[in-house]
């Protein structure tokens, strides 16, 4: 967990980076170049917001949907979604808190609470290609959590429509409203690749493995649930609403 009173790293500080990727083991040194990385920077686009003598209408601000907490028995919306605990949310919410602090009053602020992206290049697509591939695409640990996703080219049509609606407000969750399980997700990957089955992994195994590639198993094991409410009260229309249909479509662009 942050602590309070958590002083933001100095840019010129060595653990100082751009954007700090949380596909990493969380060590003292990654943990406070995520938190860096995230922080300093919307501080500095609201520095640089409150300055302007024009300032943008809007702020969309990347947030990310591993705010809520571990959800396998219901989905979480902006409305009624429950935060959740620990460093990732931790960082989560400094990111969100820091967007709320800067002093731009003539400027709508909105976090995205992004879930992962699925795309052609890179990103979490690649190892998951590489598992089933491998014939190591089946379920991860119990297989029931939840995973929510969004197209790339969704996101960035999402990000479109609420920059041109005045009404939203608030934080956004930005995902498919198709939500599968874990078991579900690697049955598509498998499908989508020409893969006949796969070997499941237990958690212990994951574990394991996470410390010899140097990442994390909360970037599988956790449950995210995350509802996109706001966007489907608003009348956003997904292209790639069908988990199957767009790692179809992503084969196809690779």
């Amino acid at each position: 967990m942050l602590k309070q009173g958590h002083e933001p790293l100095d840019s010129r500080h060595p653990h100082a980076q751009l954007r700090r990727a949380v596909n990493c083991r969380y060590n003292p040194r990654n943990r406070a170049e995520i938190l860096h990385s995230r922080v300093s920077t919307t501080a500095a686009l609201g520095r640089a917001v409150g300055r302007s003598a024009a300032p943008p209408a809007t702020w969309l601000n990347a947030s990310t949907g591993t705010i809520y907490r571990h959800a396998e028995d219901q989905p979480q919306s902006e409305k009624d979604g429950e935060i959740g605990t620990g460093f990732s949310v931790g960082i989560a919410r400094a990111w969100e808190d820091t967007l709320t602090a800067a002093e731009t009053p003539l400027t709508r602020k909105i976090p995205l609470r992004i879930s992962i992206v699925l795309g052609a290049k890179g990103g979490v697509m690649e190892p998951l290609r590489n598992l089933a591939r491998l014939g190591l695409g089946g379920a991860m640990g119990k297989g029931t959590q939840k995973f929510s996703w969004v197209h790339v080219d969704d996101l960035y049509r999402a990000a479109v429509f609420i920059a041109g609606r005045q009404d939203i407000t608030g934080p956004v969750n930005i995902a498919a409203p198709d939500v599968v399980d874990n078991r579900e997700l690697m049955r598509l990957v498998r499908k989508a690749y020409g893969v006949r089955a796969g070997i499941p992994t237990p958690a212990w195994l994951l574990e394991a493995g996470a410390v010899l590639v140097r990442t994390e198993t909360e970037l599988v094991l956790k449950s995210r649930w995350v509802q996109p409410q706001k966007l489907l009260d608003a009348g956003f229309a997904f292209n790639h609403p069908e988990l199957g249909a767009a790692l179809l479509d992503i084969k196809g662009r690779k």
